[in-house]
């Protein structure tokens, strides 16, 4: 029996559970996205854009899924503790694959702003989530997002209004809990109107020690003279598995800084793709790995110039230990319309033991003739000059090694424009080299007695 027939029967027999739980904005794709599932099936190595990571494995095991959407009896407000402090003046949670809503921060977001539960918000705001959800993520193209389309039920939706600024950020959290190796499929709306301004870090952490896979889906909208930054920070486990799609579509004169950062994890597959619809759009996309023993990063990225004058800017370097594997598969299209296009890609990987292997595949694609493009990949060790230099000053090899590795890494952390984020992240780093981050020490859910 191939791996999608269980999905595919699973689907067929649990559809009206699935619409009942959920909202009809989402199921309105519902039909069409597990059609282009039955005929796509799970991506594999076969396809070019899935070349270095076979996707569909770690759909094989039997895993549990809540589609009846029973509650999860944790309150996450009473045994979370941030692992960012003192950033944000809201904190909000997704259990699973469920917005957490018996419990939210205490705190007023500017009028019009809209931060909640995508499934509640498609219920009670149908003519603004319609008009956004599913534009973006085509079900056609991937069969991880038709995949997902079919099976999620709830998730975020972020709205900003036209003109409004959200002068401190906002924190999500997506928390896997469960006694059973589960599967979780949520989605992310976010829309930031025209000359609007936000700024949201997500944190994904793991609760108990069983496999783990979790599908995402997040379509960002952001209109003209807008700015938007999104930062992603996982700290999971060896035995999670998270299969993300990032779609974003910009307009005019928009500013968008998007940050993935993977600190601990099992297996990690990001595909992001970016589209300058806009004239002087500007995106930065920037990545960091850190990864050991048999971990996997896997980030596929693709910046779409469609129109002229727009800029994009990518950073991703890997720090890679013991058995360790890093992907960069980097995509930059210019249309033949879409002139005075400037676009710099940069990736660097810094392998620390000969095990650890890197696959780096920069493209340039470009129609037009009066652009500025340039990409650069490199992968190499740590420097033996520079660890002789250090310990010829009294710095021990170990700690040499460190100091290298952080001040690698420290360009990427420096793209955030999030002070308080920045300085947590430079300590995180840190500790994650040092083999202090195996769990998160600030999290009182991964600290709980066994």
């Amino acid at each position: 029996m191939s791996i999608e027939k269980q999905y595919i029967d699973l689907f067929s027999q649990a559809e009206t559970m699935i619409r009942t739980h959920s909202a009809e904005v989402l199921n309105a794709p519902r039909t069409a996205a597990f059609a282009d599932f039955e005929r796509q099936g799970f991506p594999t190595r076969k396809l070019e854009k899935y070349k270095y990571t076979d996707v569909s494995k770690y759909f094989e095991p039997n895993f549990g899924l809540n589609l009846n959407r029973l509650a999860i009896p944790v309150n996450p407000y009473e045994v979370f503790k941030c692992d960012v402090p003192n950033m944000s003046t809201a904190l909000y949670f997704v259990q699973n694959d469920a917005f957490y809503t018996r419990a939210v921060p205490k705190v007023t977001l500017p009028e019009g702003v809209i931060f909640g539960s995508l499934k509640e918000m498609a219920a009670t705001r149908p003519e603004l989530v319609s008009k956004y959800y599913g534009k973006l993520a085509d079900t056609s193209k991937d069969g991880v997002t038709a995949f997902n389309t079919a099976f999620a039920q709830d998730g975020v939706f972020f709205y900003i209004p036209r003109g409004v600024v959200l002068e401190k950020p906002i924190q999500l959290v997506n928390i896997l809990r469960a006694d059973v190796d589960f599967m979780v499929n949520r989605r992310v709306l976010i829309v930031v109107e025209e000359g609007a301004q936000a700024r949201l870090l997500v944190c994904d952490h793991t609760m108990d020690n069983v496999n783990f896979l979790a599908t995402q889906v997040t379509e960002v909208f952001v209109g003209a003279n807008a700015t938007f930054d999104l930062y992603e920070l996982e700290e999971s486990h060896t035995s999670t598995v998270r299969l993300s799609n990032l779609y974003v579509r910009q307009e005019a004169d928009s500013n968008v800084l998007l940050n993935g950062m993977t600190l601990n994890n099992g297996t990690t597959r990001n595909n992001t793709e970016v589209t300058l619809a806009g004239e002087g759009a500007e995106i930065s996309l920037c990545g960091m790995a850190i990864a050991d023993e048999d971990q996997r990063v896997d980030n596929h990225t693709t910046i779409d110039h469609a129109v002229p004058n727009c800029t994009s800017t990518e950073l991703f370097k890997y720090v890679l230990d013991g058995q360790s594997t890093g992907v960069f598969t980097g995509e930059v299209l210019v249309r033949p319309d879409a002139q005075h296009t400037n676009s710099q890609q940069t990736n660097r990987t810094l392998c620390a033991t000969r095990d650890a292997h890197m696959y780096a595949q920069p493209q340039l694609e470009i129609y037009a003739d009066d652009v500025r493009c340039a990409h650069g990949a490199t992968i190499g060790q740590l420097d033996e000059n520079a660890l002789f230099y250090m310990r010829s000053r009294g710095i021990v090899e170990k700690e040499a090694r460190l100091l290298l590795m952080f001040a690698f890494v420290n360009e990427v952390i420096d793209t955030i424009r999030l002070d308080v984020l920045r300085e947590r992240l430079h300590l995180l780093v840190e500790k994650r080299f040092r083999g202090e981050l195996s769990r998160c020490d600030s999290c009182a859910i991964c600290n709980k007695p066994k």
